[in-house]
């Protein structure tokens, strides 16, 4: 890369992983601090902590549409003034209903899209898949951090400050758009055909493999908002974990869970066992959802964290790479869209109908359906060795 490339990738990564920080630091607090405001019920709680993934999956597509008109620069800047107005409003909330409107708020600042576009505009054809590889990297490092993070900040101020946190970094974000990252090249208005447009959409949610893997994200997330429902209350009532502290949990548990990914993902780039361990991951994150749903001890819910969280981040990691071998020619940027919108309504699903199934049919229900939606996963992907994985023949990268 050339030293523009480095500066442009870096300060993209940087402003991607201070908005992902500032949405990934509530998960593990928000079923505990919100729980005791007034109004609060399990499936309020859970409609705070998923909406942020309804607005994000409605705007996505719109904000990618507007930023090819006035320029990649202007969303992303209203983008980032939305989230820091959603979080402002969080912070000063007296009731849940005003969390649920902040944390929507915070979704509608859908800049992703718009982010990965800038990067594009921005780098050398043959250094694309190396600046969009970092950007990603980046959202991993940023979930780390933020659930080792969120714990210290709200013990120094409680959750408004873990909002007004979030309100800092969406300004530094925006310096960093304004006096960091180049001005994109001038380019004419893209006029492509909606029709076509429409049809490359139709296309991907047709396409079977794609259509597994998009099911695949939507259950991840799902699956990853309705755990961090039960977590933290586990962690405090049964191991005796004060909230403040919970840091001190989450931080040996991520280090450790990419130790366990190493095998993994050893054994599938080198190994030439990707799609066994496709599907091993998929059955390591389930055996973690049954242990921290049935928990009865201390050492099985540690034990339940480690594995969730190792076939999370393995899976987390592969899944937007088998899009991309997956896909057909000339179709990636729309597959990619679809996979993100996905991804984005399955994390508002399992904080939402997590949370309405907790309050009306308990823990018990609300883990049998989280280990449904992983068994049927792995159902579909099982006979996809050749699809979904890359030990294909037949992918393309479009």
């Amino acid at each position: 890369m050339t030293s523009v490339e480095r500066r442009t990738v870096g300060s993209l990564a940087l402003l991607y992983s201070f908005r992902m920080l500032g949405l990934f630091m509530v998960l593990p607090l928000l079923a505990l601090y919100v729980a005791d405001l007034p109004g609060a019920t399990p499936a309020l709680i859970g409609l705070a902590l998923g909406i942020y993934g309804l607005t994000q999956a409605v705007l996505q597509i719109p904000f990618g549409w507007l930023s090819d008109r006035v320029g990649r620069k202007p969303v992303i800047v209203g983008g980032l003034l939305l989230f820091a107005l959603g979080s402002a409003v969080a912070a000063v909330s007296d009731s849940v209903y005003g969390v649920i409107l902040g944390r929507a708020l915070q979704g509608s600042g859908a800049i992703a899209s718009t982010v990965m576009a800038l990067v594009a505009d921005l780098t050398r054809e043959e250094q694309r898949t190396k600046a969009m590889a970092l950007v990603g990297m980046s959202i991993g490092l940023s979930f780390a951090v933020a659930l080792v993070m969120g714990p210290v900040v709200a013990g120094l101020g409680g959750l408004s400050a873990v909002f007004w946190f979030t309100v800092l970094l969406s300004l530094t974000g925006i310096a960093i758009v304004l006096f960091t990252v180049p001005a994109p090249p001038a380019a004419g208005v893209e006029h492509t055909d909606v029709g076509a447009r429409a049809g490359l959409i139709g296309r991907s949610l047709l396409d079977r493999s794609l259509a597994r893997l998009n099911y695949g994200v939507f259950a991840l997330h799902f699956i990853l908002m309705a755990c961090f429902l039960v977590v933290p209350g586990s962690l405090e009532q049964l191991a005796g974990v004060e909230r403040e502290r919970h840091w001190l949990v989450y931080l040996p548990v991520l280090l450790l869970s990419i130790a366990g990914m190493v095998p993994l993902m050893t054994l599938a780039e080198r190994g030439g066992r990707p799609r066994q361990m496709f599907l091993l991951g998929i059955g390591i994150m389930a055996a973690g959802v049954a242990l921290l749903g049935f928990s009865a001890t201390t050492f099985m819910l540690y034990a339940g964290l480690w594995l969730f969280f190792v076939g999370f981040n393995y899976l987390e990691a592969t899944l937007p790479s088998l899009v991309s071998k997956t896909v057909f020619a000339g179709g990636k940027g729309t597959a990619l869209g679809v996979y993100s919108t996905c991804q984005f309504l399955g994390a508002f699903a399992g904080g939402a109908v997590g949370g309405w199934v907790l309050q009306q049919a308990g823990l018990a229900v609300l883990i049998e359906i989280c280990l449904g939606l992983a068994a049927l996963w792995w159902i579909l992907a099982f006979p996809l060795g050749r699809s979904v994985v890359p030990e294909c023949s037949q992918t393309q990268d479009g």
